[in-house]
């Protein structure tokens, strides 16, 4: 989760990188400078000459200031093309001093048009991750190590398929919202009893969605409402505090991918319910994928939440059953 350090932890990296760049960049002039030294002369001179239009502008009342000023204008816009034909004669790209950006919507400010840039946001659920030790969970639960030996391949009366024949193909479509994830907007349902490996699935499509590069939140349902509540009811007398908790909350509603496991676990109550129909709502309208695990059959959504909610579910979602033993108690008898 978010603490108090999040923001100032990722400005610090947004001022590293501007540092860094600057440095390199200082150093690309030196070798410009060094190879050609008429380069530095130019460039001396265009200073000098900006000094002298700043100074005009100040004397604008003076008589021809405005012609004076686009004499000095057209005068370093000469020099200025005679530094570009240099530049090029040498063996330089045209744009070889310029600064270099990691990110050039938001030339790695962490800030476009006024609000957040997506670059912070993908930062700032990196930190969670970081700080939620959630990483080092998906090096252990991926595709690479989802093991379907722990299903039986014997049919389910009541399903008229084997819990193994089913997660096979659970797991195939899946991967098919994995692939087809920028072309086709999905949600996902996955519900199922404890142990049925449905937290190891979530996890599997959150590593391969973050190797894609796309921005992924995972949250228990304890946490996301959690998030809910420092957003509306936390200390707005701290702008700081204020801050981390609106950028968290900006991350549930607009990453690429949001996992909400465990639904069903935290307290509901009539600000849950609202909350939680607010950001899945939301989501939907901006074709924002969601990705949903629970103990809860779909028909218990309903009575448990409300029928904005299950609507939702049934209309929006892939809902897949996982059935089987319990994963966990086979694991522990083998040992």
């Amino acid at each position: 989760m978010l603490n108090n350090s999040l923001y100032k932890t990722i400005m610090r990296d947004y001022d590293r990188r501007q540092a860094e760049e600057k440095h390199l960049q200082d150093l690309r002039i030196q070798e410009v400078y060094d190879k050609l030294p008429e380069y530095e002369m130019l460039e001396q001179q265009i200073v000098s000459l900006c000094a002298e239009e700043a100074r005009k502008r100040i004397m604008n009342s003076a008589p021809n200031s405005s012609e004076t000023g686009r004499q000095l204008h057209a005068q370093i816009e000469a020099l200025q093309n005679r530094q570009k034909a240099l530049l090029l004669s040498g063996g330089f790209p045209e744009n070889y001093l310029e600064l270099r950006y990691h990110c050039p919507l938001c030339r790695d400010t962490g800030f476009s048009g006024g609000d957040l840039c997506a670059c912070f946001r993908q930062a700032a659920v990196q930190k969670i991750y970081d700080q939620s030790r959630i990483s080092e969970i998906l090096e252990k639960e991926n595709f690479n190590t989802f093991n379907m030996d722990y299903y039986s391949e014997e049919k389910d009366a009541r399903f008229g398929i084997s819990p193994a024949a089913n997660m096979k193909m659970i797991v195939s479509r899946c991967r098919d919202f994995i692939t087809n994830f920028d072309r086709e907007f999905a949600n996902l349902f996955i519900t199922g009893n404890t142990g049925v490996g449905k937290s190891f699935l979530t996890h599997c499509i959150a590593n391969e969605l973050l190797k894609a590069s796309r921005s992924v939140l995972y949250m228990t349902a304890f946490d996301l409402i959690e998030a809910f509540e420092a957003h509306t009811f936390g200390n707005t007398e701290d702008s700081e505090a204020h801050f981390y908790e609106d950028t968290l909350f900006d991350s549930i509603m607009n990453c690429d991918a949001l996992i909400i496991d465990d639904l069903g676990t935290e307290t509901i109550n009539n600000f849950t319910v609202s909350q939680l129909f607010l950001c899945l709502n939301h989501r939907q309208e901006h074709h924002r994928s969601t990705i949903i695990s629970t103990n809860l059959p779909v028909e218990a959504i309903q009575d448990i939440y409300s029928e904005r909610i299950s609507s939702r579910i049934i209309s929006y979602y892939h809902i897949f059953l996982i059935f089987g033993e319990d994963i966990r108690i086979k694991i522990a008898r083998s040992r």
